[in-house]
């Protein structure tokens, strides 16, 4: 329509209104790799070479690797709560002989050292499914079944009928 200039996420950018997107560089799908890789190692490695069976409770939900590869966060849950505290010392006793395995398996330069640490967004998780229960939704954000059935009383047949009489009058 008049003489202005189009607008798209790119003239956004040059016309100095940030997106505020994260951009994806080589680096950062580099770390996205490594991180995913040493968590699939890591579990295999305590699922078939570790001998230590308290520590191959340890279920491994995510690694986050420094970008210099010195350090690896590595976050764990198990199926039984109650356990997490003596399968994190039992994990940080066998620290030294998953960074042997793991050097042997992987193509870096230099394995980083492991941090075992407890995730927190399994219990973040399951505090906000209780808040939800208690408000009487369930995990995707629907009414329960209970709730549902307190809105289908017989009382309220007034206002289908006349939704039902509702046409439109376009022709």
């Amino acid at each position: 329509m008049g003489g202005g200039s189009k607008s798209s996420p790119n003239n956004y950018e040059t016309q100095g209104h940030a997106l505020h997107r994260p951009q994806r560089t080589r680096a950062s799908f580099r770390m996205e790799r490594i991180n995913k890789q040493l968590q699939r190692e890591i579990s295999l490695l305590l699922e078939r070479r570790i001998k230590n069976s308290v520590a191959k409770n340890a279920i491994i939900t995510g690694v986050e690797c420094s970008r210099d590869l010195e350090l690896a966060k590595v976050y764990f849950t198990t199926t039984d709560p109650a356990n997490r505290e003596m399968v994190l010392a039992e994990l940080k006793n066998a620290k030294g002989a998953l960074r042997s395995m793991l050097s042997r398996i992987l193509e870096i330069r230099r394995v980083p050292d492991l941090v075992f640490l407890i995730d927190p967004s399994v219990e973040y998780g399951s505090r906000i499914d209780a808040l939800l229960a208690n408000i009487g939704l369930n995990s995707q954000g629907q009414a329960s079944e209970e709730d549902e059935d307190e809105y289908d009383d017989d009382d309220n047949d007034d206002y289908d009928d006349e939704q039902e009489d509702v046409s439109p009058e376009s022709e």
